[in-house]
């Protein structure tokens, strides 16, 4: 559900600013009642939504201006809602109460997307990104103080014009120093209207594929890695219907967002959380089966 609209950050390569607008949150009250709604038919886990969410300043009913991590308890407070997940954050809205919310909210799941763009602090100020890279694992380290087994996810726009080896290199370092877990990423692509637009950018298309391929290889590899750490554990899940490929599965995701499957002829777990023991692990999904005493 989106919790506001619009984004204020002015990246270069960004055409969100232009098209959707400046941020706009929506009244809290509404953002509440819904989620109180959904409870009520059922649902028990939510995403909040917005370009940059963690920017939220929505206005309460007594007209104070309500933040991110004010809204993270309020919606905490719903009976019903078990769950509680955001998307899309922005660093530099990325406070130190919203790091809070994961010591103080058990609904707050294990899995964070957090967009870098680029390891390399000379692109980053070229991107208009408004940190470096030191300041981004800042954050990522005072989540894993909290919650050491968090799930991070990011997007990377590799061939950013000006981009060099040495730059390259440095999100290949970010990568491997964090650990992330999945990434949406892209070869760089001019948006006509933006400031990086009019940028000279000297890199081949072969040369961009090459490091796009290396760095999806790489992140691949660590997730891999995370998904084998978890055969032999206990996973809770919330049950969203059949498997995609068997019927005879029912289908479900962790915490730190991983698909599993299991076999059950059970319907009437659809909707609910159960526990599962993970027992192997493929590339795009998890095999589960229900524990002996259930």
């Amino acid at each position: 559900m989106n919790v506001i609209y619009g984004c204020n950050e002015r990246c270069t390569f960004c055409v969100v600013p232009y098209t959707r607008g400046e941020e706009v949150s929506r009244p809290v009250d509404d953002v509440i009642a819904e989620v109180a709604s959904l409870a009520s038919r059922g649902v028990r886990e939510v995403n909040l939504l917005g370009q940059n969410v963690n920017a939220f300043r929505g206005l309460n009913h007594l007209g104070d201006i309500v933040d991110f991590a004010e809204l993270l308890h309020l919606v905490n407070l719903v009976p019903g809602i078990d769950r509680i997940r955001y998307t899309t954050s922005h660093p530099m809205e990325f406070s130190e109460a919203i790091v809070a919310c994961y010591a103080e909210i058990p609904a707050l799941v294990d899995h964070l997307h957090l967009p870098v763009q680029t390891g390399s602090d000379r692109i980053l100020m070229a991107m208009k990104r408004g940190h470096t890279a030191l300041e981004y694992k800042a954050i990522i380290r005072a989540l894993r103080k909290i919650r050491p087994n968090i799930s991070l996810s990011s997007d990377f726009i590799i061939g950013f014009p000006g981009e060099t080896e040495e730059d390259f290199a440095a999100t290949m370092r970010l990568i491997e120093e964090v650990g992330f877990d999945s990434s949406f990423s892209f070869i760089y692509s001019a948006r006509p209207g933006t400031p990086a637009a009019e940028l000279p950018d000297n890199t081949s298309e072969e040369e961009k594929k090459k490091r796009l391929h290396i760095l999806q290889a790489r992140i691949a590899q660590q997730a891999q890695r995370i998904a084998d750490n978890m055969v032999g554990t206990r996973q809770k899940i919330l049950i969203t219907g059949h498997a995609k490929r068997d019927p005879g599965q029912l289908s479900g995701r962790t915490e730190n967002n991983r698909v599993v499957n299991f076999s059950s002829d059970d319907t009437t777990l659809i909707g609910d959380f159960i526990e599962v023991d993970i027992t192997a692990a493929y590339r795009n999904s998890l095999l589960g089966q229900l524990p002996a005493a259930i």
